[in-house]
């Protein structure tokens, strides 16, 4: 009998590339955005993992809209905290594997070099402090969750997410054709999202338990990030470095949250590729997802 996994968020960047990786593997996949299933509500989670009885879960679902958690507390907590909870307790119940995905984000970015499972955690604002405690509802409620912490997820499926991604951002204002100001002094390990579902499935079947990082491999700033899109894309726009003064936002970001990939590596799994592979990669899988 083929396994059974459910992922929560599939339609999301993430999402979109667990289900397919999963599907590819064998596994009979049950996926579910928010408008379908609303984990934040426990009854229907543990009534769906009841009826499915999955021997993994992943949870893709998060509430990331940083700078509007700093005015919508209680609405981040309550997705990306309280309904890992829901989910711990429902998997327990059923006897289920969780595989959460939490951030960067729990650093306060003052190490300067790429930080690893073992350094101490500090969020420095609402979206950073309800990801750390969904790691901790994780733990405190499952002997064995996997806790993949990741760094800015892009892939093709952002095409259809509200926000999209970095890349379909530099695009839309290359179109723009104004110059463009991107953040120099702001360095982070961009994850692309096929590379991180793999990574991730090859995770859970190992067997491993714990907290592992699995960044996009080198630390990079996002400046550098778009002047790689648009060398991809053949586009000549005007960029222009720009520092964190020039980009006040309501949430204090990590100025340096690469993560480490070591641990993940020691364990056997393939390093991520680099920042150029994965744009170039995105480039050529961007046209199947685009809508007909």
């Amino acid at each position: 009998m083929r396994k059974r996994a459910v992922v929560f968020g599939n339609v999301g960047q993430l999402g979109v590339e667990l289900t397919a990786e999963l599907d590819e593997r064998g596994y009979e996949v049950f996926g579910s955005d928010r408008a379908q299933l609303d984990i934040t509500e426990r009854g229907v989670v543990e009534q769906h993992l009841a009826e499915v009885d999955p021997q993994v879960v992943f949870n893709a679902a998060a509430h990331n809209q940083v700078d509007v958690a700093e005015q919508e507390p209680q609405a981040a907590y309550l997705v990306n905290a309280l309904a890992v909870r829901n989910v711990a307790l429902a998997c327990r119940q059923v006897n289920a594997r969780l595989v959460h995905y939490s951030t960067d984000y729990v650093f306060d970015g003052r190490a300067g070099r790429p930080y690893t499972e073992d350094d101490p955690t500090h969020p420095l604002g609402a979206y950073a402090v309800s990801k750390l405690a969904g790691e901790l509802y994780a733990q405190a409620y499952l002997e064995a969750p996997l806790i993949i912490r990741t760094s800015g997820v892009f892939g093709p499926g952002g095409l259809h997410t509200a926000r999209g991604n970095f890349v379909e951002a530099m695009l839309r204002l290359a179109a723009e054709g104004r110059p463009i100001r991107v953040v120099q002094d702001h360095i982070a390990s961009p994850a692309y999202a096929p590379a991180l579902a793999a990574r991730s499935v090859d995770l859970f079947e190992k067997g491993v338990t714990g907290v592992v990082h699995v960044g996009g491999g080198a630390p990079v700033s996002w400046y550098r990030y778009a002047q790689i899109v648009f060398e991809v894309a053949g586009l000549n726009p005007e960029l222009r470095p720009a520092d964190e003064r020039e980009y006040r936002t309501a949430a204090h970001r990590p100025k340096f949250s690469a993560l480490s990939n070591e641990k993940m590596e020691k364990l056997g799994l393939e390093p991520m590729p680099s920042l150029e592979w994965c744009v170039r990669d995105y480039f050529a899988r961007r046209e199947r997802y685009k809508k007909p």
